[in-house]
């Protein structure tokens, strides 16, 4: 079968069989002079084979929300913040930042990062992100061990949206844990939480169409470099959810641990403004609107069959929906019809980590693929800006 698209010779007019009068060789001829093609490689299934994760040493969420409660002049404030952040269903979160002993009269970390009225700038801010950056994908990479050869490595995706520099950390990862020079870089920036899966989408291309490449997805967000100097109470209470974070894991065609099957892409039409991450001046904004939950279950709920391919939600056995919140976790439960146990490892990584935006869904998989059997089928959900939702289906290996 000739190869789609080729060109062919028709004789002209007046010729006989194939042969042109103008002197061309026939086409049996010029087949036979021709170089034999390469033959293109055989699609083949990606699979996750493993993820690690890692965090800073510090666990700042009682004195951060302490801290976010002394900037409220008024007891009536105060006693709200208490409420929402004890509904939150957090209970601990990790930052490069040491916390402050004293928040309440003070800045809420020990070097006064966040000291009221003098809040750092954007560059401050990118200059402790570019210190820390690389020391915690070390960390998270160390716990490989002898499964991480970074000789074989061929591919290099790596997630962030709270920090840019440049060289940047793609290139920082090579020099520190000796990737070959020749590895296909590639950085996914600013896509906010849903940036996890679309790595993983990504690395499901490359195995695909290169069998033989093995991929080193890394989301690394310093969330808690962004916080904002502010007595407002919907803003105060970022400091009650965002957390710092380091998910790496490999993708490849070796058939163990989750077989990647399926990718989706949702964009809500009309509801850009419900999420938004914008660079200003003293750091990274990030708006959460009140009416995000609600949307995010609207779009679910109308999206669902596309999500799954057609498959009903009682076909999947594992779930791992990013936490972004307590409320977001509640939306999707109810949209997708859900038992309340179903999102078990979405709520505990809320609770002992907060959103750590892009690498907060990984460590939900990395929860999944512990306890996942052989043929069990899952399901992934994050969301991000725009309002945007991305999706995977994967069957344990």
């Amino acid at each position: 079968m000739p190869c789609p698209g080729a060109l062919r010779t028709l004789p002209e007019a007046g010729s006989r069989g194939n042969t042109r009068h103008d002197g061309a060789l026939s086409n049996h001829a010029q087949a036979a002079r021709a170089p034999a093609l390469r033959k293109l490689p055989t699609m083949s299934g990606a699979f996750l084979n493993r993820i690690e994760t890692a965090v800073p040493p510090h666990d700042v969420h009682r004195t951060f929300v302490a801290y976010a409660g002394a900037r409220l002049a008024d007891a009536r404030r105060q006693t709200l913040l208490r409420r929402m952040t004890e509904r939150a269903q957090i209970e601990h979160r990790w930052s490069v930042l040491r916390p402050a002993e004293s928040p309440e009269t003070s800045a809420a970390d020990a070097e006064g990062f966040y000291t009221p009225s003098r809040f750092p700038s954007t560059a401050q801010r990118m200059q402790r992100y570019e210190r820390e950056a690389g020391n915690l994908v070390v960390r998270a990479l160390d716990k490989f061990g002898d499964q991480l050869e970074p000789a074989t490595v061929t591919h290099l995706l790596v997630a962030s949206c709270t920090g840019h520099y440049a060289p940047g950390l793609d290139l920082e990862i090579v020099e520190r844990c000796g990737l070959p020079r020749s590895v296909e870089r590639t950085m996914l920036g600013f896509m906010g939480c849903h940036a996890g899966l679309a790595a993983l989408r990504l690395a499901r291309h490359i195995v695909r169409s290169e069998p033989d490449a093995r991929v080193l997805v890394v989301c690394l967000e310093l969330c808690t470099l962004h916080l904002q100097d502010t007595d407002e109470l919907d803003e105060l209470l970022s400091f009650a959810l965002w957390g710092d974070g380091c998910a790496a894991a490999m993708v490849s065609g070796r058939p163990a641990g989750l077989a990647l099957q399926r990718f989706h892409t949702l964009i809500a039409p009309a509801q850009q403004e419900l999420v938004t991450w914008r660079i200003e001046d003293s750091g990274f904004a990030m708006f959460l609107s009140p009416r995000l939950p609600a949307a995010v279950t609207g779009m679910l709920r109308l999206q669902v069959r596309d999500i799954l391919g057609n498959a009903p939600p009682g076909a999947i056995t594992h779930w791992a929906v990013h936490p972004g919140g307590r409320s977001i976790l509640d939306g999707a439960r109810g949209a997708l019809d859900l038992a309340p146990e179903a999102l078990a490892h979405s709520r505990a990584v809320l609770a002992d980590y907060g959103n750590m935006s892009s690498a907060t869904v990984l460590f939900v998989l990395e929860r999944v693929m512990g306890t996942a059997r052989r043929g069990e089928r899952g399901c992934a959900l994050a969301f991000g800006p725009g309002l945007s939702a991305e999706s995977a289906l994967f069957e344990a290996a």
